[in-house]
């Protein structure tokens, strides 16, 4: 069967006019003489929005307005359970699928939440201080900076964990974000960075303490520093891990006159090696290692293949690190 002409000017005004009167799709057709699929096609091309065409909403403004205030009180809840307190608190009747693009309407979306530690307000404080004492370091000064951090790699990197509802700008808002969690082991391992590229990488076979962590700086950080330096100064980053902290670790430093730079607890946005660990961990994650051998050696192998254009990249970030820090008032930030 050819292509059915399309109606006249004509006949789609008498379709609108019957159907403003509350006729029916069919009835409409019936009385017209044309088929029902004929007058739901012309009152949909006449429609601008789908929600002129639909029958009447079943919420009201004041409705989707207490659903918003729930949606930002019950972050981590499900569309289901938002849906029951909805109900509950509204006495309305109405199904998931309607809270969900209720939802959408407001501009929520589910997403995968943004994990950071847990900033007390001492913390914070102490963060905010920092960044403003640094922010007049250029990114000239940081180059000079030698990051320094541990990481833990897992053969199996888990799911994604609980979602949560948040509108745009909302990524690392306090109730968005997700408070991460020690896990289990697999590979820890020891590494820095400089702008002037990657250092050398340490495997940990064992529980980091004072004693083991100055034999790391002693065989893979004094190498590194020299042949990346050679006599030119430098200044090294860690953090506040007990290890690094130790008054034997002071003390250790003192020996060998390295310049320690001091660092606010709980601050791995600050740590420019933090996105370094997440490149290579994506590299591997793309791999799929099934034994310990292979995530190591993937480990090496992705680490060594990092630039040392991305590393200046990473270093340059500094101090719009420290703005975001200051505009957080000390607060988590997208780093």
């Amino acid at each position: 069967m050819g292509k059915q002409r399309d109606l006249s000017t004509g006949i789609v005004a008498q379709i609108q006019a019957l159907r403003q009167q509350g006729l029916t799709q069919t009835k409409i057709a019936e009385q017209l003489g044309i088929s029902q699929s004929s007058v739901c096609k012309a009152l949909k091309k006449n429609c601008s929005k789908r929600t002129n065409c639909s029958g009447v909403r079943k919420t009201s403004a004041r409705d989707n307005k207490q659903l918003r205030k729930i949606a930002v009180s019950n972050r981590f809840k499900s569309t289901s359970e938002l849906t029951n307190l909805w109900n509950k608190q509204t006495g309305a009747d109405v199904s998931r699928s309607t809270t969900y693009r209720r939802l959408r309407e407001l501009g929520f979306k589910s997403r995968v939440p943004a994990v950071k530690p847990m900033l007390n307000k001492k913390q914070m404080e102490k963060r905010l201080k920092w960044a403003k004492e640094h922010g007049e370091w250029t990114a000239e000064d940081w180059q000079k900076v030698v990051f320094s951090d541990e990481s833990r790699f897992c053969i199996s990197f888990g799911d994604q964990g609980p979602r949560v509802w948040r509108r745009g700008g909302e990524t690392y808002n306090h109730e968005c974000v997700k408070r991460s969690v020690k896990f289990p082991q697999s590979v820890m391992v020891w590494g820095c960075m400089s702008a002037r590229g990657v250092g050398k990488l340490c495997f940990l076979k064992k529980t980091v303490n004072a004693a083991v962590y100055q034999d790391v700086l002693e065989t893979f950080l004094i190498p590194t520093v020299e042949e990346q330096f050679g006599e030119e100064d430098f200044i090294f980053q860690q953090d506040l891990a007990p290890a690094h902290a130790a008054k034997s670790t002071k003390d250790w430093f003192t020996k060998k006159q390295l310049e320690v730079l001091a660092w606010p607890a709980n601050s791995p946005d600050l740590n420019v090696i933090e996105n370094l660990w997440a490149i290579v961990k994506r590299k591997i994650r793309d791999r799929k290692p099934t034994t310990l051998d292979q995530l190591k050696q993937n480990i090496a192998t992705a680490w060594e293949a990092v630039s040392a254009e991305t590393c200046d990249k990473l270093v340059k970030s500094m101090p719009r690190r420290l703005q975001a820090v200051i505009q957080a008032k000390g607060a988590a930030t997208k780093y």
